[in-house]
């Protein structure tokens, strides 16, 4: 009887979750990405991992890349929002309850 949810907390406290926020901060850094140039070696592929390496046993892990596509499906968003940096802005805000 003396165990509070974590939903009841962070609803008193007035703290979004952090699956939300985790999220928000993945497509808000996407957006920077996007608005770079092509030259810049974010965008150019200077940064990448590279393909050649072994990898461990068991399922792959979930490239960054891939966790983005799978926001963008569940958000609803697209890609070319993220050139206009207030419409992409509001669209990604996770509202505090």
């Amino acid at each position: 009887m003396d165990r509070i949810r974590n939903d009841d907390i962070r609803d008193m406290v007035g703290v979004a979750p952090i699956e939300e926020k985790l999220v928000q901060h993945r497509l808000r850094w996407f957006g920077h990405v996007q608005r770079r140039p092509p030259e810049a070696p974010v965008r150019s592929g200077i940064l990448n991992r590279f393909e050649n390496t072994r990898r461990a046993r068991g399922r792959p892990r979930l490239t960054w890349e891939e966790a983005v596509k799978i926001d963008f499906k569940e958000w609803n968003v697209s890609k070319e929002l993220a050139l206009n940096r207030t419409a992409w802005k509001l669209a990604i805000h996770v509202s505090e309850p």
